[in-house]
Parts: C-alpha cells; sequence; structure tokens
C-alpha cells in the first residue's frame, strides 16, 4: 500500500492511498489506523477478478484444503446447511446425511435453527445429557422421542467426524418456561400452551455460551475434528417481536454474527488450524443486487451455486481453483442484477423512466412543431 498524497482541504486532513491491485482510497489522517489496512470495496473494486479473495475470504480460509472425498462431513443447522450437505454429496464426498439418514440432525437437520437446538445434540448424543421432552418437533410438528437407539446412533456419527460444519440461523426462540427447554423451532399450534410456553430473543451472552459449549464438547469427545462455523443468509420468515420484521432480522442476525466473531477471536489461538468461519452471510448479502425471489427469504437460483463454489474451492480437495469460483460468483452476480428488472420496485421506475422519456419526446416535438410554425 502506497501513499500518493495528503489533503488538508475540507473537513479533515486525507490521505489518499493505493492498495497493490485495488482502486485509490481516501482515508482521514487523524488517527494511527495500524501498519495494515483492509478496506470496504469502492464501487470499481467489485469488477476485479481476485474481488471474492480479497474483500470477502480474506483471513477465513484455511492454508490449503482439508475436506477431501474420504473426510467424514457432519453438517447441520439451519437450512443452509442443507445447501453444504447437498453440494458435498453431488461431489461424492463423505456427508453425515448420507451415513445414518434417519438420525436427527440428518431429518431435521436444516431445521434446527437456534443454537440451543444445535447444543442439545451435543449434549444428547456425546454425554447423555437429555433436555426436558416435547421440544423437538418436524416439519409436521410430529414429535421426535429421545430413544437411546438415536442417541447411540447419532453418537456414533459425531465420534467419527473429521469435520463439523454448522451453521446457526437466527436468535428468536420459543422455550417452556416451566422446565427451561428451549424449543428447536416455533412451538406446535396443537401443544401451544400459553400459560407455559413463551417467546424471547437469545442475548448475545447466551449465544457465545452455547457456541463456546459446542466447541468443547467437540473438543472433549472428537479432540481430532475441525469446525467450520457459518451463519444463515435467510431471514426469518416472520417475527414475533411487536417490531418490523426487517428489523427484528438484523438484530437475529447480528446477535448470532457477533457471537461467532467473539468466539473464534478467543479460541483462535487454542483451536488454531481447527475452527474456522465460512463467510456464506456476507458473500449473499454483500455482493449480489437481489438476493431473493418474490417471497423476500429464498435466494435467486445463481445464488447457492456461487457460494458453494467459493467453499469448494477454498476448503475442499478438488480440481475447482479458486479463479474459477470467482469467475462464477462474477457470473452469478451480473445474472442477479439482470433479474432487476422482474422485481416490481424497479419494474415501477423502469416504467416512470420511460413515461418521462415520452413526455420528453412530444414535449420536443411540440417544441419542434411550434419552431416549424413560425
Amino acid at each position: 500500500m502506497s501513499i500518493k498524497a495528503i489533503d488538508h482541504s475540507g473537513f479533515q486532513e486525507t490521505v489518499s492511498v493505493v492498495p497493490a491491485g485495488e482502486a485509490p482510497k481516501k482515508m482521514g489522517s487523524s488517527f494511527f489506523r495500524g501498519s495494515a489496512s483492509n478496506f470496504n470495496p469502492y464501487g470499481s473494486d467489485h469488477v476485479k477478478d481476485d474481488f471474492a479473495s480479497r474483500f470477502l475470504l480474506k483471513g477465513w480460509t484455511p492454508d490449503k484444503p482439508f475436506i477431501s472425498p474420504t473426510t467424514n462431513v457432519t453438517a447441520f443447522g439451519s437450512c443452509f446447511a442443507e445447501n453444504i450437505s447437498k453440494h458435498l454429496a453431488k461431489l461424492g464426498f463423505d456427508v453425515s446425511k448420507n451415513r445414518d439418514r434417519d438420525i436427527y440432525i440428518s431429518s431435521m437437520g436444516e431445521g434446527l435453527v437456534n443454537v440451543h437446538s444445535i447444543v442439545q445434540q451435543f449434549r444428547w448424543a456425546l454425554e447423555g445429557v437429555a433436555p426436558p421432552t416435547n421440544l423437538w418437533h418436524g416439519y409436521k410438528a410430529e414429535e421426535f422421542d429421545l430413544t437411546e437407539e438415536i442417541r447411540t446412533r447419532t453418537r456414533d456419527v459425531f465420534l467419527k467426524t473429521d469435520v463439523f460444519i454448522l451453521t446457526f440461523g437466527l436468535s428468536e426462540i420459543w422455550y417452556d418456561e416451566l422446565t427451561g427447554g428451549v424449543f428447536w423451532r416455533a412451538v406446535p399450534m396443537k401443544h401451544y400452551d400459553p400459560s407455559r410456553h413463551k417467546f424471547r430473543v437469545c442475548s448475545f451472552g447466551e449465544t457465545k455460551a452455547c457456541i463456546q459449549e459446542i466447541i468443547d464438547l467437540i473438543g472433549k469427545h472428537v479432540p481430532r475434528a475441525k469446525i467450520v462455523v457459518t451463519v444463515s443468509p435467510i431471514p426469518l420468515v416472520a417475527t414475533f417481536r411487536p417490531v418490523a420484521c426487517l428489523t427484528a432480522n438484523s438484530a437475529s442476525k447480528a446477535i448470532i454474527r457477533a457471537a461467532v466473531d467473539e468466539t473464534i477471536r478467543d479460541r483462535g489461538d487454542e483451536w488454531a488450524g481447527r475452527l474456522y468461519y465460512f463467510p456464506a452471510y456476507e458473500i449473499v448479502n454483500e455482493t449480489f443486487p437481489n438476493r431473493f425471489v418474490e417471497d423476500g427469504r429464498h435466494l435467486q437460483n445463481m445464488i447457492v451455486p456461487a457460494v458453494m463454489n467459493l467453499f469448494q474451492a477454498t476448503y475442499c480437495d478438488t480440481d475447482l481453483t479458486i479463479d474459477q469460483a470467482e469467475k462464477t460468483l462474477r457470473a452469478a452476480r451480473l445474472q442477479s442484477a439482470r433479474t432487476l428488472d422482474g422485481h416490481a420496485l424497479f419494474s415501477r421506475a423502469r416504467l416512470a423512466s420511460n413515461f418521462s422519456a415520452a413526455v420528453r419526446r412530444l414535449v420536443g416535438k411540440g417544441a419542434a412543431s411550434k419552431a416549424k410554425s413560425r
């Protein structure tokens, strides 16, 4: 990084810098900012060949890929975990969902959306600590039993795991006030009892504590295993708070993302080479101009393959290179931009623009006719 000039005009003194391979940047020079700075991308940076590597993946990827076809991978958590499992399975990799399809981390792997539901699986499987009953329910509100058979099968999958990929989804939780137990998701209507079933937002402290406990349990029982943590980019379908859903979702994700970040900073030295964060959340939310289809939650078709290719290129031992993954991401972003034509807001803007252009043409023709009549 080179300093080109110091500008003393304006509100504060600014320094013009040129990071290698990036657009020139400006920053205030009033305070020392460290010997090395990683800048927010300027508009022209977005078309760079190494955009993702420089502005999204830097500092988060391993020195070399460590997931191969013979690696036992266990991936579960929020719904984005399903995308990871499907992608690795398509590559022919060994994923837990194929090793034992009937255990709960397989059959409900993408439905364990909060940190409590994930830590429950580790406590139960590895140490036999069962949560209160009637908390685990499937997509059709069916109750999942705490059978010893399922527990031991889940334990066996955990103990044979080389890499855990855990996706945390949301901070809004429903719990049983009588037992303190937290539901996997919301409370099934047929079981709902307003006298005991309550709602709250999971705090930063308890979120971090659950993530720390998961790491401790893996470290104790599967000490050779590596952990890759992701945050799901899929937003809330609705909030149970008396506030707008978009704002509630922002808070929900911020709690998880901050807890993950602080945990990795706290445990980074102890778990060096074994604990990673893959920024799927940032890749989706910071790079695509039109992320979701009409329902505001499901991703546009081009997004998941682009994100998974970046994961594959950095974590998986395959022929896919980071340059190829970067190229796929750029193509997907351009395709995403083109889908804006179908967005209701942009369609209205285009209609308004077309109407204005038509008016200008008519006005122009009218002025030309008047000039000729003179």
